[in-house]
């Protein structure tokens, strides 16, 4: 029993090499299906996500299911990903060239409908970003752009301070002591 759970059943060269490849090619392939995959993710992109990690996982450890081997697997991936982020750290025009360009969704307070398209984005995406940056409405918003990332970077129109409604945010305040208040009576 202690044999199975620490001999690996495979190659070594093979355990570091199917984790690489896997990599490699998942990275190319979130460049290529775009950055809303990181920035709104509904519940059909979570299911994909999550079936995707099980999807992968025999490409990486193959027959072998030991201890030994999925540490193997895990330290690949591991120092790949170092080396990678390393690499393009040092070497900006290639990591311009993996994430991609910022898409601008709002200029001057229109929203950019060709552009959403593009990233597979609603309004409704949109206006989620914006509520969760603070804001009541993409009406307060100048620009928006949709960074590589995959974060929202919101310029506010002017004469708006970026912040979040204030008497809103008392509003929700005072409802909150209310249900303490009868909590602690309850």
């Amino acid at each position: 029993m202690i044999q199975d759970m620490f001999l690996l059943h495979l190659p070594l060269l093979e355990k570091i090499l199917r984790p690489l490849i896997v990599y490699v090619a998942l990275i190319v392939l979130l460049r290529v299906f775009g950055k809303r995959e990181l920035a709104q993710m509904n519940p059909f992109d979570l299911v994909v996500l999550l079936m995707l990690s099980n999807t992968v996982q025999n490409a990486i450890i193959g027959e072998d299911n030991s201890i030994s081997g999925g540490l193997l697997g895990a330290v690949a991936l591991l120092t790949a990903n170092y080396v990678v982020v390393r690499f393009v750290f040092k070497h900006r025009r290639l990591d311009q060239l993996l994430a991609g360009d910022p898409t601008l969704l709002m200029e001057h307070g229109k929203i950019l409908h060709h552009n959403l398209a593009r990233e597979l984005m609603t309004v409704t995406d949109l206006r989620t970003a914006v509520l969760k940056q603070g804001f009541k409405s993409t009406d307060d918003i100048d620009m928006c752009i949709l960074e590589p990332g995959g974060f929202f970077c919101i310029t506010p129109k002017e004469g708006h301070d970026g912040k979040p409604d204030t008497a809103q945010l008392m509003r929700k305040l005072e409802e909150l002591q209310k249900e303490v208040r009868a909590l602690k009576k309850a």
